[in-house]
């Protein structure tokens, strides 16, 4: 099964996406973890998000860029978190796929990858363009490429749900 999930920035998107993966049965459980640590307020963030992980047996891999390069042990469950940080990691980092083509190519194509190895995959993405439409410099790049990747991951997952606020709301498949 492979779901996508959406969401705003703070809107319980990533809590309701790990709560799909404690859900699934397959096993281990996989946190493809894509916030590269640059500095000290991320390396902050990474450190709290896995303490926040710790007694749910996840094994976290770190991937900032080239997400097919990934290989599971095992046929478990992944969690991709997020879209986001990968498409700036492919966009903008000297080790990433450089412009925006190349970039959507290498996170779709990672992505198909990784369902070809798990039994469940969820995907956790942000919303865009709803924060308006004057942006400066590479943001609105940036933002073309996460829609681009959402529209195309939407297309081809079984569920789709955008969370709002903590809830859920289905555009394809159901909440079981």
């Amino acid at each position: 099964m492979f779901t996508l999930v959406i969401g705003g920035a703070a809107s319980g998107k990533s809590g309701y996406a790990e709560g799909l993966v404690l859900a699934s049965p397959h096993r281990p459980r996989y946190y493809i973890a894509t916030m590269e640590p640059l500095d000290g307020e991320a390396r902050r963030r990474v450190e709290k998000h896995r303490g926040m992980r710790a007694d749910k047996r996840f094994e976290t891999v770190e991937c900032y860029t080239n997400l097919a390069s990934v290989h599971l042990s095992g046929r478990g469950t992944v969690l991709l978190e997020c879209i986001g940080n990968l498409s700036a990691n492919e966009l903008y980092s000297p080790k990433g796929a450089g412009n925006r083509a190349d970039a959507a190519a290498a996170i779709v194509d990672g992505v198909e990858a990784l369902l070809s190895q798990c039994g469940d995959l969820v995907v956790v993405s942000n919303e865009v363009f709803t924060g308006g439409a004057d942006y400066a410099g590479g943001t609105e790049d940036y933002l073309r490429l996460v829609a681009e990747v959402n529209r195309t991951l939407a297309a081809r997952a079984d569920r789709v749900c955008e969370v709002v606020c903590g809830l859920p709301r289905f555009y394809r498949g159901a909440a079981g």
